[in-house]
């Protein structure tokens, strides 16, 4: 029996903790413990619920400062050391000065400090002195829109995307399809690439994406718990992942191949990943459309037509969303047609 870990006259060894306020629908409560040291525990809560489906209005309504109050209420009996919001269209829909007002809500209610996914988001890129990053969202587009005018209010240039357009269910997403729309985003040599949402699994997909991508990986939920725990003065644990590890970043250290697990989508689910136009020569993006029963063809990518190739948008330009006859588009219910 290992006894290391407790003792008999004191008990178990004291915890520190982190006191998470997330939105009613979030699902990965596991994955963010598996960023946290053995000595800190978080206490988590949840907004009430509200009958919207994911978009820029449902972000507002789980921002409220009223919310928020209540929700850091409920956490003091806890008595946490820092305070974190996880959620990232919620910390990032009021933009920069929306996102430090939520903070300071937060600490004077709860009087220690706070941080919000975007926010830590911020402080992730500066850390890995990023400032052209590659974006990948399960939102639709005025959702990714937003995060976009978020990140460029910052100063930060996303110089390429892939979404999913959905509206609910986004802890559903497989693994495969995270790393298919990253690969997708990442067209031109960027700093860094984010994997947005607090509620789209991420933890075991970014050493492969690194490995493979040769570039800094983040995700909501990683930039989360990295900047409260730094606030503990302690440090998040993950395996290969670059903004955890200074030896896990680009020319630190020879990196192994992507896992043939995470290889193109075989199966996932019934959304469309849409990204902005490739790079003069490059091949189209490839584009996932639904099948008869719910699940998605793999993806194939074209070779370019003969002839001059078109010119590409500037780096910093936003693709537009689709428009047009017989394209698709989300449905309220959160599927495509």
């Amino acid at each position: 029996m290992d006894v290391t870990s407790f003792s008999l006259a004191g008990g178990p060894h004291p915890q520190r903790g982190v006191g998470v306020v997330a939105p009613f629908d979030f699902a990965l409560d596991r994955e963010l413990w598996r960023w946290v040291p053995d000595d800190v525990s978080l206490h988590l809560t949840r907004t009430p619920y509200v009958p919207v489906e994911v978009s820029l209005d449902l972000a507002r309504l789980v921002s409220e400062h009223e919310t928020l109050a209540e929700a850091v209420r409920a956490l003091t009996a806890a008595e946490p050391e820092v305070l974190a919001y996880a959620c990232t269209s919620g910390s990032f829909v009021g933009g920069v000065a929306g996102e430090r007002a939520m903070c300071e809500a937060m600490t004077r209610e709860g009087e220690v400090a706070a941080v919000t996914t975007s926010g830590a988001l911020l402080e992730a890129l500066a850390e890995l002195d990023a400032r052209r990053i590659a974006l990948v969202t399960p939102y639709t587009w005025s959702v990714t829109q937003a995060l976009e005018e978020y990140l460029g209010e910052a100063g930060v240039s996303v110089v390429g995307r892939a979404y999913l357009g959905l509206t609910r269910h986004i802890w559903k997403v497989p693994y495969r399809d995270v790393a298919d729309m990253a690969r997708r985003a990442v067209l031109r040599p960027v700093d860094a690439l984010f994997i947005s949402c607090t509620n789209l699994p991420t933890y075991d997909v970014i050493p492969q994406l690194e490995a493979e991508l040769r570039v800094p990986v983040l995700s909501a939920n990683q930039v989360t718990m990295w900047s409260a725990l730094r606030r503990l003065g302690t440090r998040a644990v993950g395996p290969y992942q670059a903004l955890i590890d200074a030896g896990a970043r680009p020319g630190a250290a020879t990196l192994a191949p992507l896992d043939p697990a995470l290889g193109s989508p075989a199966g996932g689910i019934a959304e469309r990943a849409v990204t902005e136009p490739p790079a003069p020569g490059m091949a189209g993006p490839a584009v996932v459309e639904p099948r008869p029963g719910g699940v998605a063809e793999p993806a194939v990518t074209e070779p370019p037509a003969p002839g001059p190739p078109a010119p590409a948008a500037p780096p910093e330009a936003l693709p537009e969303p689709p428009a047009g006859p017989g394209t698709t588009g989300p449905t309220p219910e959160g599927g495509w047609t």
